[in-house]
C-alpha cells in the first residue's frame, strides 16, 4: 500500500494544475483500490454546496454540475462531522438522498473522507463499489492519507485563483490572500513582479581546466555586485537617511565577506566552476542561519541568497532591460531584495509583497523605513499571471486583493487617507516623553543588531537601546572575532548612544544557531546547547568578549550587561564569578574596569519559578516575549502551520508576563520588556497597567507606541489590565483592546483609518 500512495503523490506533485491533479487521483486511486467509482468534491464557498469536480465511475456530464449543498447528503455528512464514513450499504444512512447521490442505487459500498487543510474542510474524496461490504481497515488508510496530499493542491491552487475559475467564480469577488504583517500601511495600486533572479539551486556542477580563469571571474563578479549594492544604497539618498543607506553596506560586506570569498574560491579550485562553487557556498551559509532560533538572525540567511543571486547573475551577464514602473507599483516577488527595490522611483513605489519571508526580514526592514507597506510570507502563489494586475494591500492585517472590487478599491483608498492624516500627526510626538495624561512615565529603547540600527532608533527619539545582539559580529566571519574587534565594535556602539543606555546581551548562539566555524548536531536544537549555556562550557570565549564589553565602556559608563537563555541560579552565579574575573584582569592591566549594570533575559518558562533568587543576584529584568511566548505554547511562530496559535495575548503569557512584573516591583528591581509585545499597540496598554518601566521596541514602531502611552492613563490601563486578565481566549483580549483604541481615537494603530467595513472587505 505505502508503494501505491508513492506511486499517487509523484503524479499528482507533477500535475500543472488543480483539474489535472485532481484528475489523476481518481483514476489512480480506482485502480489501486479496485473500486468501481473515485470521485472528488470541492467546496463552493460562495454558494455553500459541494461541486463534483473530477470522477472515473460517474457520469462526465456531472462535473461542474452536481452540487451537493453542505449539510446534505453523505458527501454533507463526511464534510461536517469531518471524518471518514464506511458503509456497507449507503442506502441504509440516514443522509442517504436518492434525489441527490447521482449514482442512484447502482453502487452500495461508501468511503468518503474529509480534504482538510490547517482546520478548513475543502472538499471530500469519495470511493464506491457496487457491491455491498465494509472498506477494509488499509484501504480507509491509503484514502485518508491521500486527501491529505490532495489538501496542499487545493490550497495551493486556492491562492492562484484556480478553485474560483474551476468552480465558474470568476465573476465573483475574489477573497483576499493572508500573509504576515510585514510594515504597516495601506497601498492601492499595480503589481509589478520582480524580475527572477539566477536560480542558485539549478546550477549544476561543472568540472573545469582553467581555475586561475574562474577565480577571476568570480572576483570580477564580487566587486561589480558590491559596485551595484553602492549605487542602490545612493539611489534612495533623498528618502532614506543616511545611517539606513549604511543597510547596503552590510550587503557589500556580506558580498565581499573573507569566508565567502575563500570558500567559493577553494571549491573552484577543487575543481568546480565558479557558479557550482558559489551554489554551495552560498548554501552552506544559509543553512547555518535557517538553523538558528533568534528570528532576527535566521532571517538574514535570506540576505545571503539574494547576494548569491546577484553574483551568479552577474557571472552570467545576465543584464536585464529597463523596466517601466506603474505610478502606483506594489512590488511583488518571492524575496524582493534591496537592490529591486532601489530600482524603482521612490514616488512610485507604494508597497510589496513577498510569498516569503516574516516581519524581521531585511525587506519588511527597509519597507518601514521607506514608509511603505508590505506583506510578507504570502505562501505558496503562482506569480506570473500577477503582473500588471490591480492590487490592494493591507499591510496591517497582512491582506492582500487581486483585482479587486470597486467597493473594496474605495473603501481602502478612504482608509489610506485617513492613515496619511494619522501619520502626520506622529512627527510631532519625536522630542516629546513617553508619558501618560495621569504623569506616569516610561522609557522607550529600540532592539538593534546593527551598528547601523542605532543611528535611526537616535533620529526616532530613542532613550536608548534595549537590546543590541552582539552575535551578529560573531555571525558573518570564518572565526571567533578577537577582544580588539569586539572591542572597536562596541566602543562605537556605546559611543553612538553616551550617555543613554546600551543593553549588551552575551553571545546567544550554539545548538540551534551554530557558528560556521563551530558547529554541533542536536536531535532537539531548540532546547538545546546555546546561550548562556555554551559560553559558561567556554569560559575562554565568554571572558573574551566580557572584557571587551569593559573596555568599551570605560569613559562611557552607559553599558549594561544582559544575559540570555537563563533557566537556573546557579548559571548566573558562574556569569557573575567570570565577569569579576574579567574585571580584575583589566584592573590587573591598569584599566579600570567599573562593574556595570548585569541583567537577566526572562525567556524560559523556569525563571517564571525562580524570581526571588535570581532577582536578588542581578540589577534588572528584561523580558523577551518572542522566546517565551514560543516555550509557554510550544509553538514555534515561523512554522507556517501553527503559526496561527503564537499570540503574545495568550492567557498564559500575560499572567506570566504580570507575575515577573510583579516580582521585580515587589524587590524594587527594574522591568522592561523587548520583542514583539512591547512593538504592539494592542499589547502595550496592558504592558502600562502592569507598571512596566521600559519598552524597547523596533525604531519605526517607536512614535507609535508613544502614542499609545499618551493616550491612556495608567488608571485605564489598569481598569483594561484587570478585564484581559479573567479572559479565556486571546481573540477576546484582542477584541477588548481594539475597541479601547477605538474609543482612544487610536483605531488606526491596528489598522489603517478609522473603521473598516466589513461588509466590503469580508
Amino acid at each position: 500500500m505505502l508503494d501505491i500512495l508513492r506511486q499517487i503523490v509523484q503524479s499528482v506533485s507533477t500535475a500543472s494544475d488543480l483539474d489535472e491533479a485532481t484528475r489523476i487521483i481518481v483514476h489512480r486511486v480506482k485502480g489501486a483500490m479496485g473500486v468501481d467509482v473515485c470521485s472528488v468534491y470541492l467546496m463552493d464557498e460562495a454558494t455553500h454546496q459541494y461541486v463534483l469536480m473530477a470522477t472515473d465511475g460517474l457520469a462526465q456530464s456531472a462535473l461542474g454540475r452536481l452540487r451537493i449543498p453542505r449539510d446534505e447528503g453523505l458527501v454533507g455528512f463526511v464534510g461536517t462531522h469531518q471524518e471518514p464514513l464506511n458503509l456497507a450499504n449507503a442506502r441504509t444512512h440516514s443522509h442517504y438522498r436518492p434525489s441527490v447521490e447521482i449514482e442512484e442505487g447502482a453502487f452500495h459500498a461508501f468511503l468518503g473522507v474529509p480534504i482538510i487543510h490547517r482546520g478548513q474542510v475543502l472538499g471530500v474524496l469519495v470511493v464506491q463499489r457496487r457491491d455491498e461490504a465494509r472498506f477494509a481497515e488499509d484501504e480507509t488508510a491509503l484514502l485518508v492519507t491521500v486527501a491529505a496530499q490532495l489538501a496542499g493542491v487545493i490550497n495551493h491552487a486556492a491562492m492562484d485563483g484556480s478553485v474560483r475559475k474551476l468552480l465558474g467564480g470568476g465573476a465573483q469577488e475574489r477573497p483576499f490572500l493572508q500573509g504576515l504583517p510585514g510594515a504597516s500601511g495601506i497601498a492601492v495600486g499595480t503589481i509589478t513582479v520582480t524580475s527572477p533572479l539566477a536560480t542558485l539551486e539549478a546550477v549544476p556542477d561543472r568540472a573545469i581546466t582553467d581555475a586561475i580563469a574562474e577565480e577571476a571571474a568570480f572576483r570580477s563578479a564580487i566587486v561589480k555586485v558590491q559596485e551595484e549594492l553602492r549605487g542602490s544604497g545612493a539611489s534612495l539618498t533623498a528618502v532614506l537617511p543616511v545611517e539606513e543607506q549604511s543597510l547596503f553596506d552590510v550587503y557589500v560586506m556580506l558580498a565581499g565577506s573573507d569566508s565567502l570569498i575563500a570558500g567559493t574560491i577553494q571549491r573552484i579550485h577543487a575543481g568546480n566552476w565558479a557558479a557550482g562553487a558559489l551554489r554551495d557556498t552560498i548554501a552552506e551559509h544559509a543553512a547555518v542561519f535557517e538553523q538558528m532560533e533568534d528570528p532576527y538572525l535566521r532571517t538574514r540567511a535570506e540576505d545571503i541568497r539574494a547576494i548569491g543571486r546577484h553574483i551568479l547573475a552577474r557571472l552570467e551577464s545576465d543584464a536585464e532591460a529597463p523596466r517601466a514602473y506603474p505610478k502606483r507599483c506594489v512590488l511583488v516577488g518571492a524575496e524582493v531584495s534591496a537592490m529591486e527595490i532601489a530600482k524603482v522611483p521612490t514616488e512610485r513605489l507604494a508597497g510589496i509583497v513577498c510569498t516569503g519571508g516574516s516581519a524581521l526580514s531585511h525587506t519588511a526592514i527597509l519597507a518601514r523605513a521607506l514608509g511603505v507597506p508590505a506583506v510578507m510570507g504570502l505562501g505558496d502563489l503562482s506569480l506570473a499571471p500577477l503582473d500588471g494586475r490591480d492590487v490592494v494591500m493591507d499591510g496591517y492585517q497582512g491582506r492582500v486583493y487581486i483585482q479587486p472590487s470597486a467597493a473594496v478599491r474605495a473603501e481602502y483608498q478612504r482608509l489610506a487617507a485617513e492613515e496619511a492624516v494619522f501619520a502626520k500627526g506622529l512627527e510631532g510626538l519625536r522630542d516629546l516623553p513617553a508619558e501618560t495624561p495621569d504623569g506616569a512615565r516610561l522609557a522607550l529603547y529600540v532592539n538593534s543588531g546593527l551598528l547601523a540600527d542605532i543611528p535611526v532608533a537616535l533620529d526616532s527619539g530613542a532613550e536608548g537601546v534595549g537590546l543590541y545582539r552582539t552575535e551578529f559580529a560573531f555571525m558573518i566571519r570564518d572565526s571567533f572575532p578577537g577582544e580588539e574587534e569586539q572591542y572597536r565594535i562596541y566602543r562605537k556602539a556605546l559611543m553612538l548612544l553616551a550617555p543613554k543606555p546600551v543593553t549588551m546581551r552575551t553571545l546567544d548562539v550554539g545548538g540551534d544557531k551554530p557558528l560556521p566555524y563551530f558547529t554541533l548536531t542536536e536531535a532537539n536544537p531548540f532546547l538545546g546547547w546555546r546561550g548562556i549555556r555554551i559560553t559558561l562550557d567556554h569560559p575562554e570565549i565568554f571572558l573574551t568578549q566580557l572584557r571587551a564589553m569593559l573596555r568599551a565602556n570605560a569613559g562611557l559608563n552607559n553599558l549594561r550587561i544582559l544575559l540570555p537563555m537563563v533557566s537556573k541560579v546557579s548559571e548566573v552565579d558562574r556569569a557573575i564569578i567570570l565577569l569579576d574575573q574579567a574585571r580584575w584582569e583589566l584592573q590587573e592591566g591598569n584599566r579600570p574596569a567599573p562593574r556595570p549594570l548585569l541583567g537577566i533575559m526572562v525567556e524560559t518558562p523556569a525563571v517564571l519559578y525562580q524570581i526571588p533568587a535570581l532577582i536578588r543576584r542581578v540589577d534588572f529584568l528584561s523580558i523577551g516575549t518572542n522566546d517565551l511566548t514560543q516555550y509557554l505554547l510550544a509553538v514555534d511562530r515561523n512554522n507556517a502551520r501553527v503559526a496561527g496559535l503564537y499570540d503574545n495575548l495568550h492567557p498564559a503569557v500575560l499572567q506570566a508576563v504580570y507575575q515577573v512584573t510583579r516580582e521585580a516591583h515587589r524587590w524594587g528591581k527594574p522591568i522592561s520588556v523587548c520583542g514583539e509585545m512591547a512593538g504592539d499597540p494592542a499589547a502595550v496598554i496592558l504592558l502600562l497597567g502592569m507598571g512596566v518601566e521600559t519598552l524597547s521596541v523596533a525604531g519605526p514602531e517607536l512614535l507609535r507606541i508613544k502614542q499609545v502611552i499618551r493616550a491612556f492613563t495608567r488608571a485605564h490601563a489598569r481598569q483594561l489590565l484587570d478585564k484581559a486578565l479573567h479572559m479565556e481566549e486571546a481573540s477576546e483580549v484582542r477584541d477588548l483592546l481594539t475597541d479601547a483604541l477605538d474609543q482612544t481615537g487610536l483605531g488606526g494603530m491596528v489598522r489603517g483609518g478609522k473603521v473598516l467595513s466589513s461588509n466590503v472587505l469580508g
